[in-house]
């Protein structure tokens, strides 16, 4: 198991505990991890600009997101957004119900299964 479905698996543990913080933020660590790992073949000068930062920043993130869509198509810039509103809805500020994260590990999930598929194969 890599640590991005780790994360996937430690979020679906906190759902069921109903532990919407925590889940949400288990989540959201996938997601992250999901895009980072994409962003080295889809979006590599936002890769490297992060390399050469020594550190990830959430402009970083939502511009890799981004130019990874607009190369797969394939609902990342959806799954990225709706993982963004489980870290700062759901983590940062504890406003979401469970079944909001609950439903949001759909998302989630599409991102892992894409990182599995697109990323990791060409490492």
């Amino acid at each position: 198991m890599t640590e991005i479905e780790r994360y996937l698996e430690e979020g679906r543990r906190y759902i069921r505990a109903e532990d919407v913080v925590q889940a949400s933020e288990q989540l959201y660590k996938a997601a992250e991890e999901a895009v980072k790992s994409l962003s080295k073949l889809y979006a590599p000068d936002v890769y490297n600009e992060a390399s050469a930062k020594e550190r990830w920043t959430s402009g970083l993130l939502f511009k890799a997101a981004g130019e990874i869509a607009d190369k797969l198509d394939s609902g990342v810039k959806h799954c990225w957004d709706a993982a963004w509103t489980l870290h700062v809805q759901g983590f940062h500020e504890g406003k979401l119900d469970i079944n909001y994260v609950a439903k949001g590990v759909k998302d989630i999930e599409k991102l892992v299964k894409l990182e599995a598929e697109k990323g990791r194969k060409n490492d």
